[in-house]
């Protein structure tokens, strides 16, 4: 799959309606991680987690139906059984867990060597 980069203000939009989304759904320990000349896959990766699969889900929702509304398209995955959802909105990837699931697989430790990583503020 070819990704299309948007330019860097459109992503940085989608970043914002997505890390308001997660704090809007009081997401737990929401990082961004900064892509930006590192990977082709996209300029940002968010991760995030739930409390439980139906908080994993409702966030997902939650983005998802904030990106439509501001006009823009974002594929999802994992959604029926909500321990892992993958939205891929452009240049944006959500990552959203529930703890156990993000403990196990550390995507931030996976991805810290290439990304500028920070934790977004409550």
């Amino acid at each position: 799959m070819v990704k299309k980069n948007v330019s860097k203000d459109v992503a940085e939009q989608i970043l914002d309606i997505i890390t308001e989304s997660l704090d809007d759904g009081k997401a737990n320990d929401v990082v961004v991680m900064d892509l930006q000349g590192k990977t082709s896959i996209a300029n940002y990766m968010v991760v995030a987690s739930g409390t439980s699969q139906r908080h994993v889900a409702a966030l997902a929702e939650q983005i998802q139906m904030k990106l439509k509304t501001s006009g823009f398209k974002a594929t999802v995955e994992g959604e029926e059984k909500a321990d892992w959802v993958l939205i891929d909105a452009f240049d944006v990837i959500v990552h959203i867990f529930k703890p156990e699931v993000r403990e196990f697989y550390s995507i931030e430790k996976m991805w810290s060597s290439v990304a500028n990583i920070r934790l977004v503020a409550k």
